[in-house]
């Protein structure tokens, strides 16, 4: 365990979640649930184009026909004395409905066993001590997995303390990621950019470092109550270089 100083002070026991079986199988079925939970439902008004006097006159000889007149037998605008309309209302004409619009009971959320997810949220959590499952996300670090700090890390209110706190153990990986990664094809044009993903650092509560470490490039930080899949492995892969406190080791240990 480390003082907010960057020093070894004591070692620590590992709660048993640490030395669970890592499943990527799990891991990645839960992340890609959690990032389907982001998803806006999409949907049509269901008076989309049909705001409009527009009807059709199936009967050839009704009045305002477009019968012998030398035009495709549409629903039309009503204009008076029988003239013909704009075509409107039908998919083919202008600001008419869609033909297959999307459809808001349409299932995008790929739901999970809760029983299921815990078990991927804790072989999620094992992952971030095996240095290989780290290393292979490209995270770079030398010291010790997992990291651990005392509780007086929670307390840090400022980002420039965060920052002088966590830099000698991951500062390589943080330079990491402030050279973002520009897209390819459409989204390069729209200026899209992928900034890598660092440290994740989880706390036991509610705390000032909450606020100061929240701006920080590629850093995360959330309670232990708020961890999901999806922040322990980003793009559905195990081994995100993560931070604890003391504190919150005691929060992971009560997770079954």
């Amino acid at each position: 365990m480390y003082s907010i100083d960057g020093k070894a002070t004591k070692e620590v026991e590992l709660p048993s979640q640490f030395s669970a079986d890592v499943r990527p199988d799990l891991i990645a079925r839960a992340a890609i649930s959690d990032q389907t939970k982001h998803y806006q439902p999409k949907g049509n008004d269901p008076r989309a184009g049909m705001e409009t006097s527009a009807r059709y006159k199936g009967r050839k000889e009704d009045f305002g026909s477009g019968k012998n007149k030398g035009t495709a037998i549409r629903p039309r605008e009503i204009l008076p004395k029988g003239r013909l309309g704009k075509v409107k209302r039908i998919p083919s004409s202008v600001k008419g409905r869609r033909a297959h619009p999307p459809h808001v009971n349409k299932i995008i959320i790929e739901r999970m066993n809760k029983k299921e997810y815990r078990v991927a949220l804790i072989s999620a959590i094992a992952a971030t001590a095996h240095k290989s499952s780290v290393e292979a996300r490209g995270h770079k670090v030398k010291v010790a997995l997992p990291i651990i700090f005392d509780n007086s890390f929670e307390a840090l209110s400022k980002t420039s303390q965060v920052q002088s706190a966590i830099s000698p153990l991951v500062g390589d990986d943080l330079a990491r990621c402030l050279k973002p990664k520009l897209r390819t094809g459409v989204r390069k044009r729209k200026g899209g950019k992928i900034y890598p993903k660092s440290v994740i650092i989880a706390v036991s509560k509610d705390s000032p470092v909450l606020l100061a470490a929240r701006n920080m490039a590629g850093v995360d930080v959330v309670k232990v109550s708020d961890l999901t899949v999806e922040k322990l492995a980003p793009g559905a892969k195990a081994g995100r270089l993560a931070i604890y406190t003391q504190a919150a080791l005691a929060e992971i240990a009560k997770l079954q």
